[in-house]
C-alpha cells in the first residue's frame, strides 16, 4: 500500500486578482471538472488555524500521487456543479453544499483509510494569535524569570506584566496569569505566551466529506462539530 504521504500537495491559488482575473477562474474551473474526470475520489477539507508558512511545509511533504485545490469557494463550487443540473457526475453537487469557511478540494486515487489517517495524523502546534481562544489557563509564580534577558524587563512590564529586575534579574514580584481558559486573546497576551514559549494554537485539517465514483457523496463530520468547526474559523476571519 502506498504511503499517503505520497500525494501531490498542489494549492492553487484563487485569491490573485488582476486583469487575467476572469482567464484565471475559468481555467481553474475546467481544471476541477478535468481532476472529476482523472481521479477517481474528491475530499472537501477545512483548515484551522491557517498559517500560510505551514501550509509550505505541507507542499513539501507531499510528492505526486494526488492534487488539491484551496481558495475561493465560489469559483470551486462552479466548478464541481452547484446544484444537480449542473453537476457533471452523479451526487456531485453535494461537495459544493459542505463548501464553507477556508475550504479546498483533495482529488485522488488513494483510498479513504490512507487519506483518513493523514489528514487525522497531521497537527502543528503553533503560537495563537490576538483574538484567538485560549485553550488552557498559563498561570505565572512570583519570582525570578531567568529566561529573560535584563533589557526585556521594561518592555514585559509595558505588556501588563509586574516585574523589576532584582540584581540584574527579571522578577515577578507577584503572581501573575497570563491568560485564562476560553479567554479571548489580547495582543499583549499573544506577545506574552510567544515570549514564554507556550502554543496554544494548532494547525490542522478537518475532513468534511468525500465523493467517489460509482459511491456517491458521503458525509465525513457529524453536525455538531461541523457547527463548531464554522464557529472556529468565523472567529478567526474576524479577527482578519
Amino acid at each position: 500500500m502506498r504511503d499517503a504521504r505520497s500525494f501531490l500537495l498542489e494549492v492553487v491559488s484563487l485569491t490573485k486578482t488582476d486583469k487575467k482575473g476572469q482567464a484565471l477562474k475559468q481555467k481553474i474551473i475546467e481544471d476541477i471538472r478535468s481532476c472529476v474526470e482523472k481521479y477517481k475520489s474528491v475530499y472537501v477539507f477545512s483548515c484551522n488555524n491557517m498559517r500560510n508558512e505551514l501550509m509550505q511545509g505541507v507542499r513539501e511533504e507531499w510528492k505526486p500521487g494526488s492534487r488539491f485545490f484551496f481558495g475561493k469557494n465560489r469559483v470551486i463550487a462552479v466548478g464541481l456543479g452547484r446544484s444537480e443540473e449542473e453537476e457533471i457526475e452523479t451526487d456531485l453537487h453535494k461537495i459544493s453544499k459542505v463548501l464553507k469557511g477556508q475550504c479546498g478540494l483533495l482529488f485522488t486515487n488513494c483510498k479513504k483509510k490512507e487519506v483518513a489517517e493523514w489528514f487525522e495524523n497531521y497537527a502543528v502546534e503553533d503560537y495563537a494569535r490576538s483574538g484567538c481562544v485560549a485553550t488552557k489557563t498559563i498561570e505565572l509564580k512570583e519570582g525570578p524569570l531567568k529566561q529573560f534577558a535584563h533589557s526585556r524587563e521594561p518592555y514585559l512590564r509595558k505588556l501588563g506584566m509586574p516585574t523589576k529586575l532584582d540584581k540584574g534579574v527579571v522578577t515577578l514580584i507577584k503572581d501573575y496569569t497570563v491568560c485564562k481558559e476560553r479567554d479571548i486573546l489580547t495582543p499583549e497576551q499573544a506577545t506574552i505566551l510567544q515570549y514564554l514559549d507556550h502554543r496554544l494554537a494548532t494547525f490542522r485539517f478537518i475532513l468534511k466529506a468525500k465523493w467517489t465514483k460509482g459511491k456517491g457523496f458521503e458525509k465525513l463530520i457529524d453536525d455538531e462539530e461541523e457547527q463548531n468547526n464554522e464557529d472556529e474559523q468565523k472567529m478567526e476571519d474576524d479577527i482578519e
